[in-house]
């Protein structure tokens, strides 16, 4: 199985209303009945409620897998890495800080490392995942990129990402104005410019900064 060429994952922070739907959606997966694979961020809690969700980028060449000592963590064909195979985990957390996304988390009581795979069981027959089919502002979407274009015709998908001097691919697509004249997210940009005594603007800067 794969996930259809012509369908993408679009994350449009702006449209995050906290509902938690999508937490609540990824927990009946199939897969992973009862557990969530998704959480949600404030942006800045100190100055407002805005929230953004965090989901698996699904990097070209994930760091999470790279670090592995284990061989646990796979990427599939067609760029979904998989959260790590229960027989091959040896719970050493080395995944979960070396992201910089922040994605993987580890679960102690079951000594394995639990991510969003983009509900493979599902897009891989061209269902939407479970949290895509849920939200209702659309922050999460997952379609073709006709779709996205003619439904956001004020903000164009970008899925390439600078922290420092590494730049990283993704699967996944970030949203951002149609008039921003960069192709990379500058995520470490932002944070050399926080103080360290405002943590709260790390992800400020993180998902907001070229929006």
């Amino acid at each position: 199985m794969s996930v259809p060429s012509q369908l993408h994952f679009y994350m449009d922070p702006n449209r995050c209303i906290g509902c938690q739907a999508c937490v609540q959606a990824c927990a009946e997966c199939d897969t992973h009945k009862g557990t969530s694979m998704i959480h949600l961020e404030y942006v800045n809690r100190r100055e407002s409620v805005q929230t953004v969700p965090v989901i698996c980028m699904h990097c070209n060449s994930p760091t999470c897998a790279e670090v592995c000592p284990a061989d646990a963590i796979k990427r599939t064909e067609d760029g979904v890495v998989q959260t790590a195979r229960k027989e091959r985990c040896i719970a050493c957390n080395n995944c979960v800080l070396a992201c910089p996304f922040g994605v993987p988390k580890m679960k102690s009581e079951l000594k394995l490392m639990m991510k969003c795979d983009m509900c493979y069981d599902r897009t891989s027959e061209g269902k939407k995942p479970m949290c895509a089919s849920v939200c209702p502002s659309q922050a999460l979407f997952f379609g073709t990129a006709e779709e996205i274009e003619r439904l956001r015709p004020r903000s164009r998908p970008i899925n390439e990402f600078r922290f420092g001097r590494q730049v990283i691919d993704t699967k996944v697509f970030m949203m951002v104005p149609r008039e921003s004249p960069e192709s990379t997210l500058h995520v470490t940009r932002g944070l050399e410019r926080a103080k360290p005594s405002e943590p709260d603007l790390m992800m400020d800067n993180l998902f907001m900064e070229e929006l």
